[in-house]
């Protein structure tokens, strides 16, 4: 199979879909690699990196596109990018659909084969594609809160550790998931005061197993997260529903609960948000006020530092395009149940329900597919 490896082109993303290393890997079973050049330069791979183990450079998108039976990407195809798709073509990267019905529609029209990262799902329920990520940007998400905290960007002037003698911040996370478990870890470690918000209460019980004593994990419902919104420096949005719009758990109306120069990180914001307020931002502007709270809202916060996102992504993606790229994708689909969930979008025809639903457009089981077939 040829496959092709575009340049992320969405304002200030770093990554790169396939390091050198899972390039060989596909090489070494038979396919061609194609990519286009200086794709991993600023994640820290050259174009030599890449010749050195059989890569061919190519020199525009266009080119890649063009030869590319699967093209692999980090971030969704952008308007620039729609003309460049064939009919059949298989598009295996992150998509979050339910958060843009012209990507929706575009990728119905160029009757492409998309499966998307975050819906992959193993039997256990983990998504294996999304973990790496969102253990980077739960990461980052305190990160960034804890600068904006700062005076100098509007925020409440507050050091989430404290010091002897000067309490610490007051930390809320909304969501026990992968995102919230790494926010919790960060700030926590921080020293600051956390609670974690989630509605299983046998995700709670885990958390309060493993989360250090500056850790209370909370049952969410909309009174307790009022109550707790009330008090913090810092919230972090950490919903996810896979696949499907986020819900929005912070209301408009409750950011008048809040301190004065309180910051919140929505992680949630590529999924539509599960603040009321919020809306991508880009690393270049990534912050905006409402109603005196700092949102921070950057849709791709591990294209900030891509060269430990685009290893982790590749540890994840790699096995799944081997699979895809060495059976070819019916059999891959029909093979291995993680990819079939991954499949969002076939020949026009939305096969993901979670998508359907949040622009109330018809839904196509994939075994209705293959039956047409």
């Amino acid at each position: 199979m040829n496959i092709g490896v575009p340049k992320e082109i969405k304002t200030a993303e770093n990554r790169v879909a396939l390091v050198p290393s899972g390039a060989e890997v596909l090489i070494h079973h038979g396919h061609t690699v194609y990519i286009e050049k200086d794709a991993g330069l600023a994640s820290g791979f050259s174009n030599q990196s890449y010749m050195d183990i059989g890569v061919k450079v190519l020199s525009t998108a266009k080119e890649v596109f063009d030869i590319a039976d699967m093209i692999m990407k980090v971030k969704e195809p952008l308007s620039q990018e729609y003309k460049l798709i064939k009919q059949g073509q298989i598009l295996f990267t992150y998509f979050h659909f339910a958060a843009s019905l012209e990507l929706t529609e575009a990728m119905m029209a160029s009757k492409a084969v998309c499966i998307a990262y975050e819906t992959v799902e193993t039997p256990d329920g983990n998504l294996p594609l999304l973990i790496p990520m969102s253990e980077v940007a739960g990461r980052m998400a305190v990160q960034e809160g804890a600068k904006y905290l700062e005076k100098y960007f509007g925020g409440r002037g507050i050091l989430l550790s404290g010091i002897p003698g000067v309490k610490p911040a007051s930390v809320v996370i909304i969501g026990g998931g992968v995102v919230g478990t790494n926010a919790a870890k960060m700030a926590a470690g921080l020293g600051a005061n956390v609670s974690i918000l989630d509605v299983d209460l046998n995700r709670l019980r885990y958390l309060d197993d493993v989360m250090p004593k500056n850790v209370t994990t909370l049952k969410s419902t909309p009174h307790a997260i009022r109550e707790a919104i009330a008090h913090a420096d810092l919230v972090v949005g950490a919903v996810l529903i896979a696949g499907a719009k986020a819900p929005n758990l912070i209301t408009r109306d409750m950011l008048k609960l809040m301190k004065k120069g309180a910051v919140v990180v929505d992680v949630a914001v590529d999924q539509g948000g599960c603040v009321e307020t919020i809306h991508p931002t880009t690393h270049q502007e990534p912050t905006y006020v409402v109603d005196d709270i700092i949102h921070y809202g950057v849709a791709n916060m591990p294209g900030a530092v891509p060269m430990t996102s685009t290893i982790g992504l590749t540890n994840a993606t790699l096995p799944y395009a081997l699979d895809i790229a060495n059976m070819g994708y019916l059999d891959a689909i029909k093979n291995v149940p993680d990819i079939a969930l991954g499949v969002n979008v076939i020949d026009g025809k939305i096969t993901y329900k979670g998508v359907a639903d949040a622009f109330d457009m018809t839904y196509t089981p994939l075994e209705q597919i293959f039956k047409q077939d």
